[in-house]
């Protein structure tokens, strides 16, 4: 397994100039996002037809519309040219890339790669949480994101700024602060962008990860959909303990509730 990490570091080394240029970072997220939101949006297209595809949505009376697919694509690009970018390039002439010539053991990018998702998690709860009980907080920075009410793979980052370099923030810090190969970086960031692609997906696939993490641990795409379906629970992105402990964890949807937005 060590044999296949170096080798694939190797490649990353063949294209160094390329991972240290300021807008590879850019590059490298939005195009991982919107491949892995492809087969959604796919399915989300097809659904209209195909009774079998509709019979996993999280909510199986919801059509995703082609304005709601250009609104989040447009919001999403926006976002990433006008703030990640700028960002981006300034983090790189504050610290330059420089890359070891040896990849990470196994161990170490499986361990950097898990606590570096926990604590991403436990970032996520907290500052979301903040966002849903003060309700400035809610207006002013997270109303744009509950604009939908059913998720779909591309409302994943219809986000505003802030939010979206909050957790960028959260996602770009963690490595570094643990400090992780940058291997170890790359394979987190994947990892975190399809977690989130996955929970906002709006599908409840028999395959998906939370059918197999033991316990209820991981809520997965159900989880989420609740979220924005009531407002007020399941606020950790992932896991599920940081709910359990703070009460906020929904498992099914109230019956003859209505939900609104926070004030």
């Amino acid at each position: 397994m060590y044999l296949l990490l170096q080798t694939t570091w190797d490649f990353v080394l063949g294209h160094e100039g390329v991972m240290g240029s300021p807008f590879f970072p850019v590059l490298f997220s939005f195009s991982i996002y919107l491949f892995f939101c492809l087969p959604f949006v796919l399915m989300d297209c097809l659904s209209v037809w195909v009774p079998l595809i509709r019979r996993y949505k999280t909510q199986p009376n919801n059509t995703v519309t082609l304005k709601s697919i250009k609104s989040c694509l447009s919001l999403s690009l926006y976002n990433h040219l006008v703030f990640i970018l700028p960002v981006t390039v300034l983090h790189w002439y504050w610290r330059p890339v420089n890359l070891p010539r040896e990849a990470p053991s196994v161990p170490s990018l499986v361990g950097g790669v898990l606590a570096c998702l926990l604590l991403f998690d436990f970032q996520y709860f907290v500052w979301h949480l903040l966002h849903h009980k003060i309700p400035w907080l809610y207006r002013t920075f997270h109303k744009v994101h509950h604009s939908y009410t059913a998720t779909s793979a591309l409302t994943t980052e219809h986000s505003g700024a802030t939010e979206m370099l909050s957790l960028a923030l959260f996602a770009g810090i963690n490595p570094y602060l643990l400090r992780c190969h940058p291997l170890t970086e790359l394979a987190f960031f994947v990892l975190n962008i399809w977690l989130s692609v996955d929970d906002h997906c709006g599908y409840d696939l028999p395959w998906a990860l939370h059918h197999w993490v033991p316990f209820g641990l991981y809520g997965g795409a159900p989880h989420h959909d609740l979220h924005h379906l009531t407002f007020k629970s399941n606020y950790a992105p992932y896991f599920t303990h940081w709910d359990r402990l703070a009460g906020t964890l929904l498992r099914q949807p109230p019956h003859q509730e209505h939900h609104e937005h926070p004030e």
